[in-house]
C-alpha cells in the first residue's frame, strides 16, 4: 500500500516516468553517438560491448556464451548474431574449453585485441565528453545508483 499523500504519489509517479524515459533516451543516444564515434572502425555498439567484455583480464582465457550473456545482460539469441559477425570478421575465436572439452569459449583473436587497442582512444574520448560535467564523486555515485536500480529491476 502506498503511504504517500495523493499529491506526493502523483509527483513520485511523474518523477519515476521521467527517470525511466531519460534512461531510454540515454540508451538511444549512446547507441547513436557511440556508433558515430566507432564508425571509422566499422564496429557497432553491440560489438563494442562484446569486445570490451572479452578485453578484460578476467576474460583472458575466454568466456562461454552463457557467461557473456549474463555479464552483458543480453539474451543468448541476441548475442549469437553479434558473435557470428565478430567471428566472420576474425575479431574473436571460439575454442574448446580446457576444463570441459564439450564446452566452447569465446575470446579475442589477435586481430580483435589489435582493434580493441585502436578503439581505446576514441572510446575514452567519447566517455570523457559524455561525462565532462560530472566530478569524480558524481561518477562514483552514478555507478552506485545505476547498479542499485539494475539489481532492483533484476528482482522483478
Amino acid at each position: 500500500m502506498n503511504d504517500l499523500a495523493p499529491d506526493k504519489s502523483a509527483a513520485l509517479a511523474e518523477i519515476n516516468n521521467r527517470l525511466f524515459f531519460r534512461f531510454f533516451q540515454a540508451a538511444n543516444t549512446l547507441h547513436t553517438k557511440g556508433t558515430q564515434a566507432l564508425n571509422d572502425f566499422g564496429v557497432t555498439t553491440q560489438q563494442w560491448s562484446v569486445l570490451g567484455a572479452l578485453s578484460r583480464p578476467q576474460a583472458a582465457q575466454g568466456m562461454s556464451v552463457g557467461e557473456m550473456s549474463r555479464y552483458l545482460l543480453v539474451s543468448r539469441q541476441n548475442l549469437a548474431g553479434v558473435l557470428g559477425r565478430l567471428e566472420r570478421d576474425g575479431l574473436i575465436e571460439r575454442a574448446t574449453a580446457e576444463e570441459d572439452r564439450r564446452s566452447r569459449k569465446v575470446k579475442l583473436s589477435a586481430k580483435g585485441a589489435e582493434l580493441w587497442a585502436a578503439l581505446a582512444a576514441p572510446i575514452h574520448a567519447f566517455y570523457g565528453e559524455a561525462l565532462k560535467d560530472f566530478s569524480f564523486d558524481d561518477r562514483l555515485a552514478f555507478i552506485h545508483y545505476i547498479s542499485r536500480l539494475q539489481r532492483n529491476m533484476a528482482k522483478l
